[in-house]
């Protein structure tokens, strides 16, 4: 039985809706800076997680150069993905951090949140995927 995935279907899991826990090295050494985010993927481009300038993920990623991301599902039959690679900060657009809140929100939830939540200070971190490590299990 074969657990890892082919590309195009690692790719495409990643882009499916799900909670990803985001990990870089943290600067003051003492151990990995691990948090659930919301991202964006469409295959063959960037993961894209957007949090504050100054916030610890972004200061960590600017210290070490990369991060890594983790994709699951929690249903039988299990499947995760999980990527890693360099990444750039750049602000982040206002159509972005949109489409972020109403990946996981909805149309009137993310309104509302990014309503809520006006940008000025949110940064888009980039990655490039590099790395790539998958599990699909199945039974039969």
């Amino acid at each position: 039985m074969a657990l890892s995935m082919s590309r195009a279907e690692r790719e495409e899991f990643l882009a499916g809706l799900h909670v990803g826990v985001f990990s870089v090295v943290s600067p003051d050494g003492r151990g990995p800076l691990t948090a659930p985010v919301w991202y964006t993927y469409r295959p063959g481009g960037t993961v894209n997680v957007s949090t504050g300038r100054d916030s610890r993920k972004a200061v960590a990623v600017r210290a070490a150069g990369r991060f890594s991301l983790c994709a699951q599902d929690e249903r039988p039959p299990y499947k995760y993905v999980t990527v890693e690679g360099p990444a750039v900060i750049q602000d982040a657009t206002d159509a972005e951090r949109l489409e972020l809140a109403r990946r996981y929100l909805g149309p009137e939830g993310g309104d509302a949140y990014i309503a809520a939540n006006p940008g000025g200070r949110q940064v888009m971190i980039r990655m490039t995927p590099e790395q790539w490590l998958t599990r699909a299990y199945s039974y039969g």
